[in-house]
């Protein structure tokens, strides 16, 4: 039953991170979203509530896969994709707060934030993704064997 959940709250991540991400870089709806210039009361709730829900995601993904048994490899990539992704708001905001702090501009958490962890998302993502298609196949190959 874990191992559906996992999977059920991974495409859920997956999906809202591609709608959330498809939508602001969808020209009309960036500008209804954020305005030509200033951002609007509907793109800070809208980014506000998109971050909630892919954090909370985030974070039940985390904790199952982390609870469950899971193969060796997958769980590492399950754990890459839920860290990095769970990563890149705390990143944000220790860059934030250490240059409010400082009055210096602090690059380290803003390369984490930026680079390091969607990379690591996507590699996640992907490498679980193609582990689950290849065990499939292999369960398919079983069942279809005589025996």
């Amino acid at each position: 039953m874990k191992g559906k959940l996992i999977w059920s709250v991974f495409w859920a991540l997956i999906g809202v991170f591609v709608i959330f991400v498809g939508m602001i870089f969808t020209p009309p709806v960036n500008e209804l979203l954020f305005g030509e210039y200033n951002p609007t009361l509907l793109g800070y709730i809208f980014v506000s509530s998109g971050g909630v829900v892919l954090t909370g995601l985030g974070v039940t993904l985390l904790v199952l896969t982390a609870k469950t048994k899971v193969e060796r490899r997958l769980k590492k990539f399950l754990l890459l994709t839920e860290a990095s992704f769970v990563g890149l708001p705390v990143f944000g905001i220790l860059h934030n707060a250490v240059s409010g702090l400082t009055n210096f501009e602090e690059p380290v958490f803003f390369i984490l934030a930026i680079i390091v962890c969607p990379v690591g998302f996507l590699v996640g993502a992907i490498g679980s993704i193609v582990l689950r298609v290849k065990k499939s196949r292999t369960e398919k190959k079983l069942a279809s064997s005589p025996q």
